[in-house]
């Protein structure tokens, strides 16, 4: 597989994964009357990486995260030189993704349960203490981040692993992503993933962007240790040639 297709795919899953994920927590999540919830955004999320690891996964990998990326590098599973463009599509991608979610989430008539949308009121972005949606300090989000991310690194090593069962990596994952929003919404929205704090950051500016820095360096932090730590403990040794 060339690596513009694989770039390619990579832009189109990150735009899925902002724009399903964080779409459904601007546009869902407080919807009168049948309103999503915490449970609703955490599946939204599973969903769009399970969506996309059938769709493309055969494709680039579903990376959809520098996370992921540098995570897979320091696992020995992608090549180092293919880090940065992979990072590049992922961000466009989430740009992408939260530029579609904001011209449909201002479009309002001016009536109904849409009417107060404002950027000021965060559009899904990822944030500490008093942009926190538990009033989390920035030392429980850097750990929170970390620790999550970390754990998302290590199902992805290991329900891709060549003895692990074949072709429920997918299911494996996207619930991973599930369950990890459901621990990590309330402390920082959740992001484990910079490309998807980067797309909605750059829209609300301001804070935003001033508390971006951890949701680049926590989830990376993470992932690259997570990656390590399954290679040096869990991976299977390499077949022995044949004589």
């Amino acid at each position: 597989m060339t690596l513009s297709k694989k770039l390619s795919a990579e832009v189109f899953g990150t735009f899925w994964l902002v724009f399903g994920g964080c779409g459904s927590a601007v546009l869902a999540a407080g919807f009168p009357d049948v309103g999503i919830g915490l449970v609703g955004v955490s599946f939204a999320f599973g969903l769009t990486v399970m969506t996309m690891a059938y769709a493309i996964g055969h494709v680039s990998g579903c990376h959809l995260n520098p996370a992921v990326t540098l995570g897979l590098v320091a696992g020995g599973r992608h090549p180092a030189k293919e880090a940065a463009p992979y990072i590049a599509a992922q961000v466009l991608g989430g740009v992408l993704g939260a530029g579609v979610l904001y011209l449909i989430a201002s479009g309002t008539t001016g009536e109904g349960a849409s009417a107060g949308f404002h950027l000021a009121d965060g559009f899904a972005s990822n944030g500490f203490g008093e942009h926190s949606p538990g009033g989390y300090t920035m030392v429980a989000a850097l750990v929170a981040e970390v620790v999550l991310t970390f754990m998302f690194l290590f199902i992805i090593m290991g329900s891709t692993d060549k003895r692990a069962p074949a072709g429920f990596a997918p299911i494996a994952i996207g619930l991973g992503l599930t369950l990890i929003h459901l621990i990590g919404i309330p402390v920082t929205n959740l992001s484990v993933n910079p490309a998807r704090s980067t797309g909605p950051a750059l829209f609300v500016g301001g804070w935003a962007l001033a508390q971006l820095w951890l949701f680049w360096v926590a989830p990376i932090v993470g992932g690259a240790l997570a990656g390590f730590t399954y290679k040096s403990l869990f991976e299977g040794e390499a077949p022995k040639a044949k004589k």
